[in-house]
């Protein structure tokens, strides 16, 4: 407990005795109870409370919820009311947004907090925004009638984040909800080992978020909603993330906590890749032959991992915010929030991302890939992707016809160690997995290669026809040199100030 902390609990330490004792289990040490007194709502505001001192944004909740008050002035929500007024664009229609009012919880009177009383205690995205009107648990706290945000997301939702960030200048619902985040597995969301990455609750748990919200004991499990990765209460993160993007670390860095998963083969179970993302980023991921290992080589990095080229990361490619106009006038369409996560998105007629992933490669935004200054151009990007592709391909396809002659007596699952074709064939499910090859392309490559060479020389296999060339002392050096550079790029970024 730091002193501050310490030092507002003595302080209230008489008062905080004889309220303990009447509030019997309503205990937290995120709290400091007092008999703090507040200017009441008028019946207009329908027990909203708002600002206890609007002058210092002193949130009436926050009185007591000292935590919650002190984290939360630093977020966008407590300078919502400012940031509207300074846009440019200020109508009431924008209002009830950047207010507290019925947006964003359950009460379902539209006549209520700022809407109704127009009173500057109002302003700002406040506590009751999410909780709801705070007035009865203000007067007489319990346990039972604390007013508990939802973190239930839908399109067209009448309660939760749902309410306000949605329509066309911030979709971040309607987007979410064509990705496989705004989707519940039905067997992954039942599973022990699968709900920390496949619910909303599991997901939380998980991160060690023991905030109480209305869904928090529900037996209907929810999909990766907003509140998995955004903290509604604290902007040490940036955009309020609970975990950098910007780590190079399985545990630290928000996606990759969850995409991590059997990046590399499973002596016990013998089951292929299932979102190992995160280590093909960091070029870990996959079986590195024997061949690889005799010369050093454990890890391959590539620029797409590098924090210097690429410092957001996994969100620099499917997080992209992109303004659509129309063709002929030139006039704002659309401003899509990249939270479909599409890391190259199908574009309909218009150019707005669509919740497609078949379309063909010319009606694919790349926009995403010129933002961090990887590539020079959209079209050069393009170029980059069907190139890699095209050899990843091949490598594929030439690795798939040897596993197909090696006997089936290596290739016996949970038998406690890896055989020469299991490793290949691990490695050829990771590079058909979707986007792996774009991941690291070093990687991928010098995988397939590696196990095409490995395949050959310990079942003296070949191919007919045109094999793949061995794996040279140039190779070997490019690769070092690479994870040399990118691991000190790394470093540096990680330690600078």
């Amino acid at each position: 407990m730091g002193t501050a902390r310490k030092l507002r609990l003595g302080l209230y330490a008489a008062k905080s005795v004889a309220f303990t004792l009447l509030l019997g289990t309503c205990v937290s040490s995120d709290i400091v109870y007092r008999n703090s007194q507040f200017p009441q709502p008028s019946a207009e505001a329908k027990e909203f409370v708002g600002y206890s001192q609007s002058d210092t944004k002193q949130t009436t909740c926050g009185n007591c919820h000292v935590d919650q008050q002190t984290t939360w002035s630093g977020t966008r929500h407590s300078n919502a009311w400012a940031d509207l007024q300074a846009s440019g664009h200020a109508t009431t229609e924008c209002q009830a947004c950047h207010s507290v009012n019925d947006r964003g919880n359950a009460t379902t009177d539209v006549a209520s907090g700022y809407t109704s009383t127009q009173d500057k205690r109002y302003e700002d995205v406040q506590c009751e925004s999410c909780h709801g009107p705070g007035l009865t648990h203000i007067t007489s706290p319990t346990i039972e009638n604390r007013p508990l945000a939802s973190i239930a997301v839908s399109v067209g939702a009448d309660n939760g984040c749902a309410e306000c960030h949605t329509g066309v200048h911030s979709p971040f619902v309607e987007e979410w909800a064509t990705s496989r985040h705004g989707i519940v597995e039905t067997s992954p969301s039942t599973k022990p080992q699968c709900i920390g990455c496949h619910t909303a609750q599991g997901a939380l748990a998980a991160m060690g978020v023991n905030t109480d919200y209305v869904e928090k004991t529900s037996t209907t499990p929810l999909p990766i909603v907003c509140a998995v990765c955004h903290d509604p209460h604290d902007a040490t993160q940036t955009h309020q993330l609970r975990f950098a993007i910007d780590a190079p670390d399985l545990d630290r860095n928000l996606c990759m906590r969850c995409h991590q998963r059997r990046s590399n083969p499973d002596p016990a179970s013998g089951s292929g890749p299932h979102s190992p993302q995160g280590p093909t980023l960091l070029g870990t991921a996959g079986w590195f032959p024997p061949i690889l290992i005799a010369q050093g080589i454990t890890e391959i990095n590539a620029t797409h991992g590098s924090q210097e080229a690429n410092p957001s990361l996994c969100a620099t490619c499917h997080v992209n915010r992109a303004t659509v106009t129309d063709a002929l006038t030139g006039a704002f369409t659309f401003q899509s929030t990249g939270h479909n996560f599409h890391a190259i998105p199908c574009l309909d007629e218009t150019g707005k991302p669509t919740a497609d992933t078949s379309c063909v490669i010319t009606q694919r935004s790349f926009a995403g890939c010129t933002s961090s200054g990887c590539h020079g151009s959209a079209d050069a990007a393009r170029g980059a992707f069907i190139s890699v592709q095209s050899q990843v391909d091949g490598l594929k396809s030439q690795l798939s016809a040897l596993i197909a002659q090696i006997p089936s007596t290596e290739f016996v699952a949970g038998d406690g160690k890896i055989t020469t074709g299991e490793g290949a064939k691990f490695n050829l499910s990771l590079a058909a997995s979707p986007g792996q090859p774009v991941h690291n392309p070093f990687l991928i490559r010098t995988l397939l290669t590696a196990s095409i060479e490995q395949v050959e020389q310990d079942y003296a296999l070949t191919l007919s026809g045109s094999s793949v060339a061995p794996l040279s002392a140039a190779n070997i050096a490019s690769i070092r040199a690479r994870n040399a550079r990118i691991a000190s790029s790394t470093v540096a970024q990680t330690h600078s100030p």
